[in-house]
């Protein structure tokens, strides 16, 4: 089934124009161009992902996204103007799960959308052991051991192998990958995501075969192999 987007948003020539371009990418949308409004197609239609505006008439996004929260799971993304730490502040703890200042590419906001979603389906409660071959990865402990003897990993080291084992014979694009780990979108041209499986190889693969192995698709992404 189509993943459900309900767009909140007064400005209808710009939530016309998002629910053009999510259609585009597959997405199932419905428009909302106030507070109240937002909270009768959340009850009835059911979204899986909510774009909510701050400003609205009506009600505003902070109390819209309070009385979402009592009766739906929705992904909320925020959508705004307002660059001040407080307000991102109480955005995130009145529950949404991520909030993004205007200006914003429709590619970045649909890359959010995504992240989102995944860490929705994410395991509540993911295995906290981890074991290929002779690589154990202990979550709780945050300690990873190598035919029995312990490496020491950095922490997004740690996060991108707990990640990589997770998901253990399935390709993750390099976008995927990324925000998996750091919960953000991978910005254009980076190569912090390189560098750190560059190091997080050799600390596992330095005594040769049979160590599990990193795969690298070119120009896609990464496989953990083990």
């Amino acid at each position: 089934m189509k993943t459900k987007v309900l767009i909140v948003e007064d400005e209808s020539d710009i939530a016309r124009a998002l629910s053009y371009e999510f259609e585009k990418e597959g997405f199932l949308t419905r428009l909302a161009f106030d507070g109240e409004s937002a909270l009768t197609e959340s009850r009835g239609w059911q979204p899986d992902v909510i774009l909510l505006d701050l400003i609205l008439p009506k009600l505003d996004g902070f109390s819209v996204c309070r009385a979402l929260r009592n009766h739906s799971n929705a992904g909320i993304i925020m959508l705004t103007a307002r660059t001040s730490e407080v307000d991102r502040v109480v955005g995130l703890e009145l529950g949404a799960d991520d909030y993004v200042c205007k200006p914003f590419s429709t590619r970045e906001l649909t890359s959010r959308v995504r992240a989102v979603l995944r860490r929705m389906q994410e395991p509540e409660y993911p295995p906290s052991c981890l074991v290929s071959g002779d690589l154990e990865l202990n979550a709780e402990c945050h300690t990873v051991a190598l035919r029995g003897r312990s490496i020491e990993l950095t922490v997004k080291e740690f996060d991108l192998l707990k990640t990589l084992m997770l998901n253990k014979g399935r390709l993750l694009a390099r976008e995927e990958l990324y925000e998996l780990v750091w919960r953000e979108p991978l910005p254009v041209d980076s190569r912090t995501l390189d560098t750190h499986l560059h190091t997080l190889r050799e600390k596992i693969e330095k005594q040769g075969p049979p160590a599990p192995r990193i795969i690298t698709a070119r120009g896609v992404g990464y496989r953990f192999d083990g």
